[in-house]
């Protein structure tokens, strides 16, 4: 786990909703394996509008819904940790982006839980 003031990566993982890996949302699969490697935690924020590589445009305007929104999952923790997981987000992902970037990390901390 990361400690106050450290520096981090932050690694974003760009997918579509509609993404399967093993018969589940990508997304899903990938938070699962980013838990179960014990990386300090993922968000997984949906995307109202994006297009990617093939520039079809994904939409949630009424007009012109799409079943495939734009994903990007979040996830910080020490840069080893996270290049330790990179191989196996690459046999996961077909088609999506994976982005590094260094953080400074002031404050990691969880609180009491009951």
């Amino acid at each position: 786990m990361l400690e106050e003031s450290r520096d981090g990566t932050l690694m974003r993982i760009f997918v579509g909703e509609s993404d399967e890996h093993d018969g589940k949302p990508l997304y899903q699969a990938i938070v699962e394996e980013l838990r179960a490697a014990g990386l300090a935690g993922a968000t997984v924020l949906r995307g109202i509008e994006g297009f990617g590589k093939s520039s079809v445009l994904h939409t949630g305007h009424v007009l012109r819904l799409s079943s495939d929104l734009p994903i990007v999952i979040e996830c910080v923790d020490r840069s080893e940790r996270i290049e330790e997981i990179l191989p196996r987000l690459d046999t996961m992902i077909v088609d999506g982006l994976v982005t590094l970037e260094r953080v400074d990390v002031r404050i990691y901390r969880a609180g009491e839980t009951a």
